[in-house]
C-alpha cells in the first residue's frame, strides 16, 4: 500500500510540474550560464559499486562538457558517509521521504543524470525505481535535460511499467546491457546501449592493497580468495506504515527493519534460503582450503552484506572480514584487486576488480552478473543464489579459476577494454543529447579521439587498452 501511495505521490508531481512549466514555471537554462546538472543514485550507504559508478559519472560529464560549464549537484542519504567522495560537486541530502525533495530539486536544476545501476527493476526496492522515474520525470516534464546514464531495466510492477512508460518516454536511457535495453524498448523509452561506469575507478595503489592484507594475517605467499556474499533472499524492500508502528511501539520486525519505514523481505523461507547459501558458500571455501594453500578474505562491499560475511567467516575459523563502513571506495577497491581470485555475489566486486585481471565467478540473484558474465564468455563460472547443488558446483568453479587463470584473465582485458570504449560512446551520446536540448551550450570542436570522452585513463587501463590493442 505504501508503494502505491509513493508512486501516486510522485506521479501527481510530474504532472503538476508539466502544467506549471506550461505556464512559465521552471528554471530554464540560459547561454552564459552555468548548466546545473542533478546526479540521481543511490549514495550515501556505503555501497563501494554505487559510490564508484557515480564518481566515474561526474569525472566523464566534467571531461565531456568541461568543468568550467557546469555546476553538478549529487543526492546522498548520508552526507558523512559520502565525505570526501565526488569531488567539487554539491552534495544534497536525499531524505527517506523523497517526493517534496524531488519536486524542489529538479526545479532548481536544468537536467537530471540519474546514476543508479538497478534503475528499473521491482527486485531490490519498488520505492527505489519509483525516485528514478520521478527524476527523469520531473526533468523531462519542465522539458530539460533528462538522462539515465548506465542503467540496467528488468521485471517491474504493473504500476512502475506504467509511470516507465509514461513519464520516460522523452528522456535518453544509456543502457549498460542490450537485455535491459529490450525491457524498455516493449516501454518506448528511448535507448542507447552503453556499459557500466565503474570502468575507469583508479583506487589507491596496490601497494595499499597488500598493505591491508598483511594487515590481517596475510603471509605474503598464499593464493588470496576474495569472497563477497550477500543476503540475496530479503529482497525487495517494501514501505510499510503498520510495521514501522509496530517495531517503535512493540520491537517487532527488528531483524528486517532497513530504515524509517522500510523492512527488509522476511519470514522462515528466507532465513531458511539464506541460511542454506551460506552454508553451501562456507563449505566450498573450507573444502578448497583444504586442497589448497589459500588465505580467504570475507569482504562486504557495502554495510549490509556484513551479516553474510561474519557467518561464513565462522564457518571458516573467524576468517578476516573487511567491510565497506571502514574502508571508502579507494581503500576498498585496492584490496579487491590485491586478491589472486574472487567469488562474488557482488556485481561492483567483480567489476571493480576486473581492471587488475583478477580471475572471478560469480553467484548471482538476478541478470546482473549473469549478463556480465556471459559477456565475458564465461557462463561456466555462473551459478545462482538458489542452486540446490550449489556447494559441489562451487568447488568445481575455485578449481576452475585456478587451473585457468591465464585464459580468464586475457578474456577480462579483453572485456574491459571493450567496456572502455563503449563508456566512451557514452559520452558521445551525453554530448549530443545536450546538444540537441540545448542549442547553445559550448561543445568542444576538432577531432578526437575515445579516450577525450573518458575521465582520464590511470596508467594501468592505458597499458591494458594497449595491450589489446597490439
Amino acid at each position: 500500500m505504501m508503494d502505491f501511495v509513493l508512486e501516486a505521490w510522485v506521479s501527481s508531481l510530474i504532472e503538476i510540474s508539466r502544467l506549471q512549466w506550461m505556464f512559465g514555471g521552471g528554471q530554464p537554462w540560459r547561454a552564459g550560464e552555468k548548466l546545473r546538472l542533478l546526479f540521481a543514485g543511490y549514495n550515501g550507504t556505503r555501497n563501494t559499486g554505487s559510490d564508484v559508478r557515480v564518481e566515474e559519472i561526474l569525472r566523464q560529464v566534467r571531461r565531456v562538457l568541461g568543468p568550467e560549464n557546469i555546476a553538478l549537484s549529487v543526492m546522498t542519504q548520508n552526507l558523512d558517509r559520502t565525505r570526501g567522495y565526488f569531488g567539487d560537486a554539491r552534495q544534497v541530502h536525499l531524505p527517506d521521504i523523497f517526493p517534496p525533495f524531488l519536486y524542489r530539486e529538479v526545479r532548481q536544476q536544468h537536467g537530471v543524470v540519474a546514476c543508479e545501476g538497478s534503475m528499473f527493476k521491482s527486485k531490490f526496492a519498488n520505492a527505489l525505481t519509483t525516485m528514478m522515474i520521478g527524476s527523469l520525470g520531473l526533468a523531462a516534464a519542465q522539458n530539460k535535460l533528462s538522462v539515465g546514464y548506465g542503467a540496467e531495466a528488468g521485471d517491474m510492477d504493473r504500476l512502475l511499467k506504467s509511470m516507465c512508460r509514461r513519464y520516460c518516454g522523452e528522456s535518453l536511457v544509456i543502457t549498460r546491457n542490450t537485455e535491459s535495453r529490450a525491457v524498455l524498448s516493449e516501454l518506448t523509452v528511448p535507448t542507447e546501449l552503453g556499459t557500466d561506469t565503474a570502468w575507469t575507478f583508479e583506487p589507491l595503489g596496490p601497494d595499499y592493497g597488500q598493505k591491508a592484507l598483511r594487515a590481517i594475517g596475510w603471509d605474503g605467499a598464499r593464493t588470496v580468495l576474495i569472497v563477497c556474499p550477500i543476503n540475496p533472499f530479503w529482497w525487495p524492500v517494501k514501505a510499510s506504515v503498520a510495521k514501522y508502528l509496530l517495531r517503535v511501539t512493540t520491537g517487532a520486525y527488528k531483524s528486517s527493519h532497513y530504515r524509517t519505514v522500510y523492512f527488509h523481505n522476511s519470514g522462515p523461507h528466507v532465513d531458511v534460503a539464506y541460511r542454506r547459501y551460506l552454508t553451501a558458500i562456507g563449505n566450498a571455501v573450507a573444502a578448497f582450503a583444504d586442497r589448497h594453500r589459500i588465505f580467504p578474505v570475507l569482504v562486504a562491499t557495502e554495510r549490509l552484506d556484513r551479516d553474510a560475511c561474519e557467518r561464513i567467516s565462522e564457518r571458516l575459523g573467524n576468517a578476516p572480514v573487511l567491510t565497506s563502513d571502514v574502508y571508502d571506495m579507494y581503500q576498498m577497491v585496492s584490496i579487491l584487486r590485491a586478491g589472486h581470485v574472487m567469488v562474488s555475489s557482488r556485481y561492483h566486486g567483480i567489476v571493480t576488480s576486473m581492471p587488475g585481471l583478477v580471475p572471478s565467478a560469480g553467484v548471482t540473484m538476478d541478470e546482473r552478473i549473469r549478463n556480465l558474465m556471459r559477456e565475458r564468455g564465461h557462463d561456466h563460472l555462473l551459478l545462482e543464489v538458489d542452486d540446490p547443488e550449489l556447494e559441489p558446483k562451487l568447488i568445481d568453479i575455485l578449481e576452475k579459476l585456478c587451473a585457468e587463470r591465464e585464459a580468464i584473465r586475457d578474456a577480462i582485458a579483453g572485456t574491459v577494454v571493450k567496456n572502455l570504449k563503449t563508456m566512451a560512446r557514452m559520452g558521445v551520446y551525453l554530448e549530443e543529447n545536450v546538444q540537441q536540448r540545448y542549442p547553445d551550450f559550448p561543445v568542444r570542436t576538432g577531432e578526437r579521439s575515445w579516450e577525450d570522452y573518458l575521465p582520464p585513463l590511470s596508467p594501468t587501463l592505458r597499458q591494458l587498452a594497449e595491450t589489446c590493442a597490439a
